[in-house]
């Protein structure tokens, strides 16, 4: 039996595929278990500095499963499914490791949602986007009332969910919520050497930066001063922050240990 979800391991990073090819990688609950299965797994493995997540075939994700969304007939078991896709989202984010999408074709609904929960979105030319929600008479779901409007402006945010509108790769990217677009066939290879950029770098202040992005829009000045202060007086103490300063002055690449 095909799985749902593909998890592959090589050299620091690992890759996330959902793999529903036929039906463009659609959260069925059985590839959101599966996804929240690998998500769990490369948290717990030290030997993982790096996530990448895609979709296998011709899209990204396409969001929810519409047949099983059809089948579901009380608001108990939609609440169950829609904190459940939900989940996978808080996952990356709440994830101390760098998580990258690379957005292989259509992101929408749910899909688009998963993309901007990752930390760096790398995208082909082919792809599209699509906040695809009021088109079959649902709200954003999986933290796009949230994300969305974090990442453009309210007003771009609401136009986008308003008319589930798609949109090609060059205005998502100057929308902002994209860092690079790369010609289909470059894809793979633009987003793993980024990867293993991130794979050669320090994972404490990675994860350190991560967070603090992360909890910006809640915290005043002074309370981000604070949070800097003692996550920088970790870092001072470590053996990374030493390696660091010795390769600056020896004018060489340092070797990060996680220490």
């Amino acid at each position: 039996m095909e799985k749902n979800i593909i998890l592959e391991k090589e050299k620091g990073i690992a890759t996330i595929i959902m793999n529903r090819t036929k039906v463009l990688n659609t959260l069925h609950p059985d590839l959101i278990t599966e996804f929240l299965t690998a998500l769990k797994d490369v948290k717990e493995d030290d030997e993982i500095k790096v996530i990448v997540v895609t979709g296998a075939g011709r899209a990204f994700c396409a969001g929810g499963d519409l047949p099983y969304i059809e089948s579901i007939d009380n608001p108990i078991d939609g609440k169950k499914y829609i904190k459940m896709a939900g989940s996978i989202v808080m996952g990356i984010t709440k994830m101390e490791k760098p998580v990258i999408a690379m957005v292989n074709g259509v992101a929408a609904g749910a899909g688009f949602n998963i993309a901007l929960a990752c930390d760096i979105i790398y995208c082909s030319k082919s792809a599209r986007f699509a906040q695809s929600f009021s088109k079959v008479g649902l709200v954003p779901d999986c933290g796009g009332s949230y994300l969305l409007p974090r990442a453009v402006g309210s007003h771009k945010a609401k136009e986008l969910m308003f008319t589930g509108e798609l949109i090609n790769s060059e205005t998502a990217y100057e929308l902002g919520f994209l860092n690079k677009v790369v010609d289909d066939d470059k894809l793979k290879e633009e987003t793993y050497k980024f990867a293993e950029k991130l794979v050669k770098a320090a994972p404490i202040p990675l994860a350190f930066i991560k967070t603090s992005v992360n909890q910006s829009e809640r915290l005043t000045l002074e309370d981000a001063l604070e949070v800097e202060s003692d996550k920088q007086s970790f870092c001072l103490q470590t053996q990374d922050n030493k390696e660091g300063v010795r390769a600056f002055k020896e004018k060489r690449a340092p070797i990060f240990s996680g220490k």
